[in-house]
């Protein structure tokens, strides 16, 4: 089935380009997270991604986790079939059989959490999405998972592995921005980092910009925004024409 799932769609050069405003955009369609509850009850994740794909995001974040996130896998087919974009799908992947899954659903990417995976799973895993033309987000939230995978970034091939610090601590679900400012002086290749969580004004994409990272993921800013192409306008620091 992965064999006929036909191309995949090259995430990695989509958030890595030099960047149309101060940053790259991965655009995120989720209806509920354990944090923030139910985001919007009105949730259709096609009708989201004609609206992130016209406001100008770079790439999008689908979540498929269905117990904590309301997702569902079926969501990467119907948003792929209905944009342009590179697709990323957010869930807890931690076997090889959803790397698979995740090729045959459409995924374009998938996200690897360095604090749930061992070393040796870890690289299993970026091989396997390699073989499979996958971008893997290795995502980190703290110091010593940073530390841990500096190593396995850009392995086996440099242009499949994006790393993604996000500011949200797994334990307790607090948000502390200076999290990606923090890590990122200690990350050897800035153009493959992705700030995760919490960022909500211009001046939060301002600071990160000026850190060096070019890519940002933002999901419930966008989600429960009123006009979507202004905010991503302003996150990006585009002038928009009325």
């Amino acid at each position: 089935m992965a064999a006929d799932a036909g191309p995949v769609r090259n995430f990695f050069s989509a958030v890595t380009k030099l960047p149309h405003g101060m940053v790259n955009v991965i655009a995120e369609i989720k209806k509920a997270s354990p944090s923030a509850g139910l985001i919007r009850p009105d949730f259709d994740p096609v009708t989201i991604a004609h609206t992130y794909h016209a406001a100008g995001a770079d790439a999008l974040s689908v979540l498929t986790d269905e117990k904590y996130f309301h997702g569902r896998l079926d969501y990467i087919k119907q948003v792929r079939q209905a944009v342009p974009l590179p697709v990323l799908r957010k869930d807890f992947i931690i076997d090889p059989w959803q790397v698979w899954e995740s090729r045959v659903a459409g995924a374009d990417a998938i996200l690897l959490i360095a604090q749930v995976l061992t070393d040796s799973i870890l690289t299993d895993l970026l091989i396997l999405a390699a073989e499979l033309k996958l971008t893997a987000l290795v995502e980190v939230h703290e110091m010593d998972s940073l530390l841990r995978v500096r190593s396995v970034m850009g392995f086996p091939m440099r242009s499949y592995s994006l790393l993604g610090i996000n500011n949200r601590d797994l334990t307790t679900f607090k948000v502390d921005f200076s999290t990606s400012l923090r890590l990122a002086e200690f990350a050897e290749d800035k153009t493959i980092l992705v700030a995760e969580s919490g960022i909500r004004e211009k001046s939060d994409v301002q600071r990160l910009a000026a850190a060096g990272i070019r890519t940002v993921l933002i999901g419930e800013t966008l989600m429960k925004s009123d006009d979507v192409a202004q905010t991503m306008a302003n996150l990006k620091g585009i002038f928009r024409q009325a």
